[in-house]
């Protein structure tokens, strides 16, 4: 395999698979506690060219923890707390394996990043809302992605046997930063002090046992006879907690139907074209054609069919799909299609038992799916025409879009689209930096959202919508063709890095958060990093590895 080329020609990358197809994670229930063990298989990689030694991982370990946290959360409602370990000896987790990365292309380096990250933000996103909480047990040596890992959890446990260590080696001996969230999660998360944490970063051998403790690094240490007991007994802490139910059932999850088609992505509800001349991709987000159910038990028996969470499973392979397998397809068009009574009604039910565990994961799946937009380096238009439902949650699309353009029919007013909001636009989906998308199209400024709040419920026209402010433009008929066609061709005449750095600074404005500064590092400096010759030049950190080599670097500051 020549070099840069793991991303180019190679097969699509599916984020579909299932517990009977893992090869590097093990899924194991007890109680109230499930215990996921990373056991890597060295010859398992998602692309030839590189071994998976000492449980060091790839895009397809990240892929099977995702899958497997969503069995966790809907598969396994009694399940409150989670132990993240290793299933090997004496090594935690290795981190990225280097061999990959230094074999990548630019784009699936950073596409890698930032899916790794995602998976990370979601075990936090279960801590902070699903009852479901985290304790990760290092019985080895854990360095970078792997310490990235346990960061993520609530708790960590490190075995004090004189030799396991935590690192983020990524500095001395790569030249990246720890970059799919491990240096703000030291800083913003574990309160690490900055001069203790400069240190930990540019050292390789890591901390150990009481330093590790005394430095927050982790939480506890144990010997290696006590290490078993100690990680259960903090787990069943974590579990006692928690209000996930001990009696549910849980709802299986099977593998989304899915036609694909070599310009097209089809599933039961979303629709996916791709125009390769214009570089764009059209989503089309249905409505549910069919009643839905109303109550707990209607919602239960339906199970993965109920139109939200059958919808969000493919909205987001969707976004995964393009992202990393159509990478020259840099606008993304969002539209949607159906009865916008029918999305209301389901507002109104996920509202109205929004306690009920399954829905509530089912709102976190809409939530989850929703910010991967928001963090998608693609550019995003919103087309509200006839026929349209932006409705409450999927009104939602319009405003995560970059724009949004609706088709003023003044004199076709039964023909007209119509942009309708519910409750569940103030509050049910907050982006990563935990503001909804309507405060942050209105600054936080009170009086537009009161002036919107106030007309829940009712179907806003082109004008009516665009005088709220909640879309760019209403062209009319006549001007509408030709004002989308220009929007989009000047669009995809700009330079693509200029756009991911304008639109990922223009969709988080405000106040920073620890997710918001994770992203923000990913798309600016990683993104520089990771092209710079010190890390990736013939002789750069990267690149010569694992080599017996000695870096050579450019030592002028930048």
């Amino acid at each position: 395999m020549a070099p840069d080329d793991l991303a180019s020609g190679a097969p699509r990358v599916d984020f579909q698979t299932d517990p009977s197809r893992y090869r590097h994670w093990k899924l194991a229930v007890d109680g109230p506690v499930a215990t996921l063990a990373m056991d890597v298989a060295e010859d398992g990689g998602l692309r030839p060219g590189y071994k998976l030694k000492l449980n060091s991982y790839d895009l397809g370990v990240d892929i099977e923890l995702a899958d497997a946290l969503n069995r966790i959360r809907f598969e396994h409602p009694q399940v409150r707390a989670v132990v993240v370990t290793s299933g090997k000896d004496r090594v935690f987790c290795s981190g990225a394996n280097i061999f990959m990365l230094g074999a990548s292309a630019h784009a699936w380096k950073v596409n890698f990043c930032k899916f790794t990250n995602e998976t990370r933000n979601g075990m936090e996103d279960a801590s902070a809302h699903s009852g479901i909480k985290f304790v990760a047990a290092i019985n080895g040596s854990c360095a970078g992605g792997g310490y990235e890992l346990a960061l993520a959890c609530d708790e960590i446990v490190l075995v004090d046997d004189r030799s396991s260590s935590v690192s983020l080696p990524e500095v001395p001996l790569l030249g990246v930063l720890p970059g799919t969230g491990g240096l703000t999660r030291v800083t913003d998360k574990r309160k690490v002090r900055h001069d203790h944490a400069d240190i930990f970063c540019t050292t390789t051998e890591g901390v150990r046992g009481r330093r590790a403790l005394e430095w927050r690094l982790v939480d506890a240490i144990a010997r290696p006879g006590d290490f078993d007991r100690v990680v259960r007994e903090r787990a069943l802490a974590l579990a006692a907690a928690s209000d996930r139910p001990a009696q549910a059932t849980g709802v299986p999850l099977p593998p989304l139907e899915r036609a694909l088609g070599p310009d097209s992505l089809a599933y039961r509800h979303v629709a996916v074209d791709i125009d390769r001349a214009r570089r764009t991709a059209t989503l089309v987000v249905r409505a549910p054609a069919s009643p839905q159910p109303g109550d707990v038990a209607g919602i239960e028996a339906a199970g993965a069919a109920w139109w939200p969470l059958a919808m969000a499973r493919e909205l987001d392979d969707a976004i995964l799909s393009l992202r990393s397998n159509e990478l020259d397809v840099g606008t993304w068009l969002l539209k949607t299609a159906g009865d916008a009574q029918a999305v209301l009604a389901v507002d109104a039910t996920l509202a109205r038992h929004a306690g009920h565990w399954l829905v509530r994961e089912t709102i976190g799946m809409l939530r989850r799916t929703l910010a991967r937009l928001d963090v998608s380096s693609r550019s995003m238009f919103a087309l509200v025409e006839p026929g349209s439902c932006f409705a409450g949650t999927l009104a939602e699309l319009a405003f995560a879009a970059d724009r949004s353009y609706m088709l003023a029919l003044p004199d076709e007013p039964a023909r007209a689209p119509a942009l309708t909001l519910s409750d569940a636009n103030f509050g049910a989906y907050p982006m990563v930096n935990g503001r909804t998308r309507l405060a942050r199209r209105f600054c936080d400024e009170q009086a537009p959202l009161a002036e919107a709040r106030a007309a829940i419920g009712r179907p806003l026209d082109g004008e009516a919508a665009l005088a709220l402010g909640l879309v760019t433009a209403a062209p009319d008929d006549i001007d509408w063709a030709d004002e989308i066609r220009i929007a989009l061709e000047e669009r995809a005449s700009l330079s693509p890095d200029a756009l991911t750095g304008m639109e990922a600074n223009l969709r988080f404005g405000g106040n920073e958060t620890m997710h918001t500064r994770i992203f923000g590092r990913l798309t600016a400096w990683q993104n520089w990093i990771f092209i710079r010759p010190n890390a990736v030049g013939d002789k750069g950190a990267l690149k010569v590895y694992g080599t017996g080599e000695k870096a050579r670097f450019d030592f002028s500051r930048v």
